[in-house]
């Protein structure tokens, strides 16, 4: 099986997996400089680096690189460590560099009005696949939309089903009104998304919370909703706005802790004072 077209296929169908390549080599090795694993997230494997106590140490490191999202590089030295007994010791070492595959995140735009068009082009140059929904054709199309992957127009709730939603997915909630928001939200919480953000002032949260929460949302899953949305940069503009919202998805993908404390203090401050 090729490698490289395994992880196309595992990336389209929104998958992690860990790569794996010897990247030096001194001395003598059961293996070759350039020789690759792919280790799937579900423990199966493609390829080889040589076998033995080596590649049960890069398969155990490979389930902490897709957990954190990280890569690292391993040293092995099969000359002087008596683990590697078992057909390993060829007298030379060997350095592996694991790094993460991960899907393409994908950024659900909810909403095609001035804000929209320029969250699509940010988040689109920032690597994020985007798709666009409205309930008004006119505001969800590929002529209004070109750098979108997708557009969908119509009533909300026959759209929902039509989205692959994932832990890869960000869910930006910039509808026309707070009807559609509130549409959008609920039908979001129910998602394993990994960001869901939803325009708007800390007392409008406040009130579209008090709704759900009569209709028996918990507390813990409104908690996952980044409202105000964005990253406080004192962004006054569509453009400004756009970039605040992305910047908060970076953050969240890229598990900037400077970003998910902002985001626990929006939180905080929600729930203490409800006049904002």
């Amino acid at each position: 099986m090729d490698i490289f077209a395994e992880i196309a296929r595992l990336r389209k169908e929104g998958r992690k997996a860990a790569l794996a390549t010897i990247i030096q080599v001194q001395g003598s090795i059961p293996s070759y400089e350039s020789s690759k694993i792919l280790i799937r997230d579900d423990g199966s494997i493609v390829g080889t680096v040589g076998g033995g106590c080596v590649e049960a140490e890069v398969w155990s490191v490979a389930q902490e690189v897709m957990r954190e999202e990280k890569p690292r590089r391993l040293h092995f030295n099969l000359n002087d460590k008596p683990e590697y007994e078992d057909g390993l010791i060829c007298g030379g070492s060997l350095d592996i560099f694991v790094e993460p595959i991960l899907a393409t995140p994908t950024a659900y735009i909810f909403g095609g009005g001035h804000i929209s068009l320029y969250v699509s082009k940010v988040a689109s140059v920032a690597g994020f696949d985007v798709v666009v929904i409205d309930d008004r054709q006119a505001f969800a199309s590929p002529e209004r939309f070109p750098e979108a992957s997708e557009t969908h127009a119509g009533p909300w709730e026959e759209i929902f089903p039509k989205l692959k939603i994932n832990d890869h997915s960000y869910l930006v909630v910039v509808t026309r009104g707070h009807k559609g928001d509130l549409t959008c939200l609920r039908w979001a919480l129910g998602t394993p998304a990994r960001y869901i953000g939803m325009i708007g002032s800390k007392r409008k949260f406040i009130e579209i919370s008090k709704v759900l929460e009569g209709e028996g949302v918990s507390a813990e899953k409104l908690e996952r909703v980044h409202s105000p949305i964005g990253l406080d940069i004192g962004a006054l503009t569509p453009e400004e706005i756009a970039v605040s919202i992305v910047a908060e998805m970076i953050a969240v993908r890229r598990n900037a802790g400077a970003a998910m404390a902002y985001s626990k203090r929006k939180t905080e401050a929600r729930s203490q004072n409800s006049e904002f």
